[in-house]
């Protein structure tokens, strides 16, 4: 099919659907699976979905050409992973309940206590349920290079994961993994240094094992991250510990770039001389992570600028249609004047978004849809006002 085929019909739909919608493109989703199939099959490592950061199911049967696995952090992200992929989960939680814990265990095929006193108390409860389970304990490699607190596993006080000092010199005999996750969107480099610290603390338990998990945060399919360098270390590592798997659970680098979040102009506030666009949707409903970390999206065919820059009358800043004072976003430079109904793109929007939102105030929640290799787009999922309303039931 014609690139430029297939982009006048993305454009045909951008302008003509009237409502806020999230949509994910085929090409780029298959292209950033290829990449981490070629990049697991070179290191010799397991890639495994995290739902955490991507659970659009509809999606899976493109996934199951690429992957066999994916990882759940709850209850209905193993229901899901059995029911809409077809496969046990990897699970992990920072805690399991009574009530959840038997049937967490018959739909994994992994699974990961945070804690010494959680394995204790409910190891023999999860392998009665599944004899075939397999069972491992997070560890805190007490070092990370994240930045922002909010996103940082290994913080002081953290409540992921057993130090180092406090593992029984023999691990207990149903312990077959080791599980660690101290990256957000990293790059190899940081894994690197990252992996010095997990070997020190941890591989003198390396020989009592079956498997690590060294977690998510690896931005594999980033440009420019350094996938050579990730490879030579993984092989080096399967060198010094022959007998052990590695698995590998991003969540981004799956869905990177892979789609953005239409939205539109519904009107245009001036206050103190700033003139806020307001848009269909909201960045705390929609983007949380804008507000939270903050993270700065990408608005196509707008630049990012500041409060003190006056070289254009065309400087708006984004604001969300919530009742939260600051459910705004930045100041951007647009080629022409805002006004109601235009349309406005927020780019890279797929991971971290449709899992993370919500329906605060009732706001309309956006659809979502796929745009396959023929340039068309299909519509998923458009959300009513039952949906709002059952939520409350």
């Amino acid at each position: 099919m014609p690139k430029n085929y297939v982009n006048m019909m993305l454009n045909t739909f951008t302008a003509s659907y009237k409502r806020p919608v999230y949509v994910i493109e085929e090409d780029r989703l298959r292209s950033n699976l290829k990449l981490i199939s070629d990049i697991a099959d070179e290191a010799g490592v397991e890639f495994i979905l995290a739902f955490k950061a991507f659970a659009m199911w509809k999606t899976f049967p493109i996934f199951r050409e690429y992957i066999k696995s994916t990882t759940a952090s709850s209850l209905n992200e193993a229901l899901l992973a059995s029911r809409e992929f077809g496969r046990k989960a990897h699970s992990y939680s920072p805690a399991y309940t009574d009530h959840e814990i038997e049937e967490i265990a018959r739909l994994s095929s992994h699974l990961t206590f945070n804690s010494m006193s959680q394995a204790e108390r409910l190891w023999a409860k999860a392998k009665k349920a599944n004899p075939e389970l397999s069972l491992g304990l997070r560890v805190n490699p007490e070092y990370s290079e994240v930045g922002t607190m909010l996103y940082n596993p290994c913080a002081p006080g953290t409540r992921f994961g057993i130090n180092h000092s406090q593992l029984p010199d023999t691990l207990p005999e149903y312990v077959d993994g080791l599980h660690c996750h101290c990256h957000c969107e990293s790059d190899a480099e940081v894994f690197e240094r990252t992996l010095k610290h997990i070997e020190a603390k941890f591989s003198k338990w390396f020989g009592q094992i079956k498997w690590i998990n060294f977690g998510g945060g690896h931005l594999v399919t980033r440009k420019g991250y350094n996938t050579g360098l990730f490879i030579r270390l993984m092989r080096e590592f399967k060198k010094r510990y022959p007998h052990l798997r590695i698995i590998v659970e991003p969540g981004s680098a799956f869905g990177w770039k892979t789609g953005f979040l239409l939205s539109h102009v519904v009107d245009v506030v001036e206050d103190c001389g700033i003139k806020t666009a307001i848009l269909d949707v909201s960045f705390t409903c929609h983007m949380p992570d804008c507000l939270e970390m903050p993270y700065q999206p990408e608005v196509r065919d707008a630049k990012q600028t500041d409060l003190s820059d006056t070289s254009s009358p065309y400087i708006y800043r984004l604001g969300g249609n919530s009742c939260l004072s600051g459910d705004f976003m930045g100041n951007w430079i647009f080629n022409n004047e805002l006004r109601v109904g235009d349309v406005v793109i927020f780019e890279d929007m797929l991971h971290y978004t449709t899992v993370k939102t919500n329906m605060f105030n009732g706001i309309s929640h956006p659809s979502l849809a796929v745009k396959h290799m023929d340039g068309s787009v299909e519509i998923l999922r458009e959300y009513t006002y039952e949906d709002y309303r059952d939520r409350m039931d």
